[in-house]
């Protein structure tokens, strides 16, 4: 975490550097040896991808998702604010993980995960597959306690094993609930849909805690009224948001290992996000996107805001916490 009195350092001046010029940092922010190993959010990649059942590839996600973000601009008219000038915001690298040793790899995840958490900064991780939220969250409860927990999703992600695996991407919050990292009266699958092993797969699901809005319900009811339904769940305690890309209809995301058709929309993911301001969203993850299967990058361009919004809001946040004016409109276009 860095001191409310050191301005945070922002993007680089699109005005003056191209944007497709230089390193490609998260919507080109500073790496975090450049703020001093200081952050009040770190952006980290975690290129693992071992755990899918299908589809390889999001172990390049990460920097998919960064060369996407290059067309970031500082300032968020959705959530009137300027993320990057509110607290600092920086690319904390990746997490160099086993791609031959899903425990080894989990456990690797959670030990520098903690670190992060430990100094006080807040995590918006680019996965990776969805394995990784697990030791995500074991090192965020470590932090917080129980926390609450938002997975917008095309699938439920709590099933027990595959082929006797205990540790994959469909398995990562079974364990979590089995482990007590998770406050089970405030869990919420987003976006849900497809066919499914059979009805004791929501059966299972509704007795760990779950409640389900499927992407159908996001079409019916509006993103107003599932919003809202959110955060009267959530209320007041700590949140971590899991967005796995599929949640995105193919046509909005192809770039996916497993993708289900009649998704949301990226629109409606967004304004999803957007009505979460009240929420307290301790840490984050993004995961699933898969680079090889995504022509024109539309599934990293979609993620990237994702993860931008998801930003705004924890530092939107930390800047209140701080009592920072909200509208902190500075850092070049």
């Amino acid at each position: 975490m860095t001191s409310s009195d050191t301005p945070p350092r922002g993007p680089v001046d699109s005005s003056r550097v191209p944007r497709y010029a230089g390193p490609a940092t998260f919507a080109r922010l500073p790496r975090l040896d450049e703020t001093g190993g200081e952050t009040d959010v770190a952006v980290v990649g975690v290129p693992f991808d071992t755990g899918v059942s299908y589809r390889p590839g999001a172990r390049f996600g990460g920097n998919a998702i960064r060369e996407a973000s290059r067309l970031l601009r500082p300032y968020n008219p959705a959530q009137d604010a300027s993320p990057f000038a509110l607290a600092q915001v920086a690319d904390a690298g990746d997490i160099a993980v086993n791609p031959f040793d899903i425990g080894e790899a989990v456990e690797t995840v959670q030990e520098a995960a903690s670190g992060i958490l430990d100094s006080g900064a807040r995590m918006m991780t680019l996965g990776g597959d969805h394995t990784v939220a697990l030791p995500l969250l074991r090192a965020v409860a470590r932090r917080h306690g129980p926390v609450a927990l938002l997975h917008f999703d095309a699938h439920l992600d709590t099933w027990d094993t595959y082929f006797g695996a205990a540790y994959t991407h469909g398995t990562p919050f079974r364990r979590a609930v089995e482990e007590g990292l998770l406050d089970t009266s405030a869990l919420s699958h987003v976006g849900i849909r497809g066919p499914l092993y059979g009805k004791r797969d929501l059966d299972d699901d509704a007795k760990m805690g779950f409640g389900i809005v499927t992407a159908a319900d996001v079409l019916r009811r509006g993103v107003d009224e599932v919003a809202d339904q959110l955060r009267q769940r959530i209320g007041d305690r700590p949140l971590y948001v899991s967005v796995d890309i599929d949640v995105l209809d193919p046509a909005h995301a192809p770039g996916t290992g497993t993708p289900e058709a009649g998704g949301l929309t990226s629109r409606e993911l967004l304004e999803i996000l957007r009505g979460l301001a009240d929420c307290r969203v301790v840490s984050a993850d993004l995961v699933e996107v898969a680079p090889a299967y995504d022509h024109a990058e539309i599934t990293a361009v979609a993620a990237s805001h994702t993860a931008y919004e998801l930003t705004t809001l924890m530092t939107r946040q930390i800047a209140a916490a701080r009592e920072t004016p909200p509208d902190a409109r500075r850092g070049a276009d």
